[in-house]
C-alpha cells in the first residue's frame, strides 16, 4: 500500500491531483474550527464537557459525527454537507412525482446540469432554514441543554449580528459546495464522498485518545478489534451484489449480427447505501429542534413527552424508532430509485431476457421479488 501511495507521487498528474484534493480537504478542516463572528468559540470549549455528562450526550456525540464537530462550535462551516445531502434526496424523491424533473432527468448532459443547478438553489435555502434554527436554538440556550450561559459564547445578540452569523453559515454551505465539486473535476475521487468521510473521520482521533486514557489496555484492544471487524463487514455487505444474468438475443440490422451476448443487471445488497440512516437521523434530530423552539422548562405534554422518549438516544423508544425510520426509509428509497417495470421495458426493447423467465410482467415481478429479498437484510 506505501509502495502503490509512493508511486502516484511520482506521477506527476496524479501528484498535483492528490496534493490538489489535500489542499481542499485542509481548507475545510480549518473552516470547520474557525468560529462564525460574534462567537467565542473558547467559552463553547470549555464548557462542552458539561454538555456531555447530559442525558442528550448521545444525541451530540451524533451532531458531532455528522458535523465533524463544527456544529457545536457555531464554526463557519457548522452546517458541513448535511444541506447538500439532503437537498440531493429531496430533488431525487421529487423526480418521480413532478414530470418536468422527470423529464430533465432523461435528457442527458444537460438535463442533469439543471438539476444540478435546482439542487444548488434547495441547499442554499436549507442552509439558511436550518443555520437559522441553530441560532435561535443557541440564543435561547437550548442547544447547550442550558449549561453554558448564553452572554458567554454569544455575547452580542443584536439582530444585525444574527443575521451575519446566519449568512455567514449559509455561505460556509455555498462554499462547501465548490470544494465538492473541485474535488470532483481537478482532484481525486468524488468530492462530496471525500468531504462526508472527512467529516466523519474528524472526530475519530479525539475519542481514541480519549477511550486509550480512560479505558483499561485490553479493553481499548478489544474495542478497536470489534471497529476493524465491523468495518470490515460493512464493507463486505457494501460490495456483495446479486448478480441476475441477461441474455440478448440475435438480430439482423442491415447486413450485421447484433446481439448474442450475456451481462448481468447487479443488484446490491444495500441497494439504498447511506441515505436512509441520513433521513432518520434528520428525522429524529426534528423533537430536539422542538424542544428547544418551544422551551425544555415548558410544561407542554408534548415537550416533556419528547423529552423523556427522544432526547436520550440510548432509550429503547428512540433506538426502537430509529430501526423503524431506517427500515421503512430503505424500502422507500430503493422503491423510487430503482423501477423493474421500466427496467423490464428496456430489456424487452433491446431484445434482452433473464434465462427461465419470461420478458415484461414477468421480468418486473421477479426483479422487484429479488430486490425485496436483498434489501430486507440489507436494510
Amino acid at each position: 500500500m506505501l509502495g502503490a501511495f509512493v508511486r502516484a507521487f511520482r506521477t506527476p498528474d496524479l501528484r498535483n491531483k492528490l496534493l490538489f484534493t489535500l489542499f481542499i480537504l485542509t481548507i475545510f478542516r480549518l473552516g470547520s474550527v474557525l468560529p462564525a463572528p460574534g462567537i467565542n468559540s473558547a467559552a463553547i470549549r470549555d464548557q462542552l464537557e458539561a454538555v456531555q455528562q447530559t442525558d442528550a450526550a448521545g444525541v451530540y456525540a451524533l451532531i458531532n459525527l455528522f458535523s465533524g464537530g463544527a456544529l457545536l462550535q457555531l464554526a463557519v462551516f457548522a452546517l458541513g454537507i448535511m444541506p447538500y445531502i439532503t437537498a440531493s434526496i429531496i430533488i431525487n424523491l421529487l423526480t418521480v412525482v413532478i414530470p418536468r424533473l422527470e423529464t430533465l432527468k432523461k435528457e442527458g448532459q444537460s438535463g442533469q446540469t439543471k438539476i444540478t443547478q435546482y439542487t444548488r438553489y434547495l441547499t442554499l435555502a436549507l442552509a439558511v432554514l436550518q443555520s437559522t434554527s441553530i441560532i435561535a436554538m443557541a440564543r435561547t440556550g437550548q442547544l447547550f441543554q442550558g449549561q453554558i450561559p448564553v452572554h458567554t459564547y454569544m455575547p452580542n445578540q443584536d439582530l444585525l449580528t444574527l443575521v451575519t452569523i446566519v449568512f455567514v453559515m449559509t455561505a460556509g454551505t455555498g462554499v462547501i459546495m465548490w470544494f465538492g465539486e473541485l474535488i470532483t473535476e481537478r482532484g481525486v475521487g468524488n468530492g462530496m464522498s471525500l468531504l462526508i468521510f472527512t467529516q466523519v473521520i474528524a472526530t475519530f482521533p479525539s475519542a481514541l485518545m480519549t477511550m486509550f486514557q480512560e479505558q483499561e489496555q485490553w479493553l481499548f484492544a478489544l474495542i478497536c478489534v470489534a471497529g476493524l471487524v465491523l468495518i470490515t463487514g460493512v464493507v463486505f455487505i457494501e460490495q456483495a451484489q446479486r448478480r441476475i444474468p441477461v441474455q440478448y438475443a440475435k438480430r439482423m440490422v442491415g447486413r450485421r449480427m447484433y446481439g448474442g451476448s450475456s451481462t448481468y443487471i447487479p443488484l446490491k445488497v444495500n441497494q439504498a447505501g447511506i441515505i436512509p440512516v441520513i433521513f432518520a437521523s434528520s428525522l429524529l434530530y426534528l423533537p430536539q429542534l422542538a424542544i428547544g423552539l418551544m422551551g425544555q422548562d415548558s410544561d407542554s405534554r408534548v415537550v416533556r413527552f419528547l423529552s423523556d422518549y427522544f432526547v436520550t438516544g440510548a432509550h429503547p423508544v428512540y433506538m426502537a424508532t430509529f430501526f423503524v425510520l431506517i427500515v421503512g426509509f430503505a424500502f422507500f428509497y430503493v422503491a423510487i430509485t430503482f423501477n423493474p417495470t421500466e427496467v423490464a421495458d428496456n430489456m424487452k426493447k433491446y431484445g434482452g431476457f433473464i434465462p427461465g423467465i419470461r420478458p415484461g410482467r414477468p421480468t418486473a415481478e421477479y426483479l422487484d421479488y429479488v430486490l425485496t429479498r436483498l434489501t430486507t437484510p440489507g436494510s
